[in-house]
């Protein structure tokens, strides 16, 4: 239990390093996806930055920047780790290389949660968002990431064994992009876009956290409904199997000898 917990602070204090060495890498990042963030609002608005709009966006919003960083750190963190040649290191530690992620998922959640308050600030500021602070956001927001994560192990799991799967993983970030609900709600597409849209790690999430923080729903009535509970099924169901899945794919790249090879 000591080794576990040493491990994962050690991992934890290993990326907040690395990413405060590249600062400047992240605070391009964290301006080019704000950047994406109004453009799409200006679209949306036809030309115009509707506030009232741009408050419903930017919760969901919220929950893809989460997926896009936990799908971009998980798998091309792995990656980057097969190219410095100590993936294999990692594998030989006593702590499990899924719990050693673990250190990389919770530093993740830290420095995310960082650029979207600077994020925030500025377009409260400059666009004039407004939303309501709430306090049953934070619940959903947090049983929404579980999920998310979930998927990033799956992912991650499929970076083991395929290595170059990067496009596949850009493909399913702008996937979520679109169709999540974060740009258009889910209940306006058409009806089999929709049904893929509510599969997908984060999109029962925003529809909860748009209930509770926009529609002042408590989370009582959000249980009763059936949205909450859907949405901590959903979320259990992804963290279940990408956990399955990236076990499963260490142990056939450590089978096949490549887990180190990139």
């Amino acid at each position: 239990m000591k080794t576990a917990l040493v491990t994962l602070l050690g991992e934890i204090r290993k990326n907040l390093l690395i990413s405060w060495t590249y600062r400047a890498n992240m605070l391009v990042s964290t301006f080019t996806i704000g950047f994406v963030f109004v453009g799409i609002g200006f679209l949306m608005g036809q030309g115009e930055l509707n506030p009232d709009q741009l408050a419903s966006m930017f919760l969901g919003y919220l929950a893809w920047f989460y997926t896009l960083a936990a799908i971009g750190d998980l798998s091309w963190g792995l990656r980057g780790e097969m190219n410095a040649g100590t993936l294999e290191q990692m594998s030989m530690s006593p702590t499990p290389i899924g719990l050693v992620l673990m250190g990389r998922v919770f530093a993740n959640l830290m420095l995310s949660t960082a650029q979207i308050l600077v994020q925030g600030c500025v377009f409260f500021l400059l666009l004039g968002i407004r939303i309501p602070m709430r306090w049953e956001g934070i619940p959903v927001l947090a049983v929404t990431l579980v999920g998310v994560f979930g998927f990033g192990f799956l992912i991650a799991g499929a970076t083991l064994v395929f290595k170059q799967f990067e496009s596949f993983a850009n493909l399913m970030q702008n996937a979520l992009l679109f169709l999540n609900g974060t740009i258009l709600p889910i209940d306006v597409m058409p009806g089999w876009l929709a049904g893929i849209g509510k599969t997908l790690p984060s999109t029962q999430g925003i529809i909860v956290l748009r209930q509770v923080v926009l529609d002042g729903q408590s989370l009582v009535a959000a249980w009763q409904d059936g949205s909450l509970v859907w949405l901590v099924v959903h979320s259990a169901i992804y963290l279940a199997v990408g956990w399955l899945v990236f076990g499963y794919c260490e142990r056939v790249a450590k089978v096949q000898g490549s887990l180190g090879q990139y």
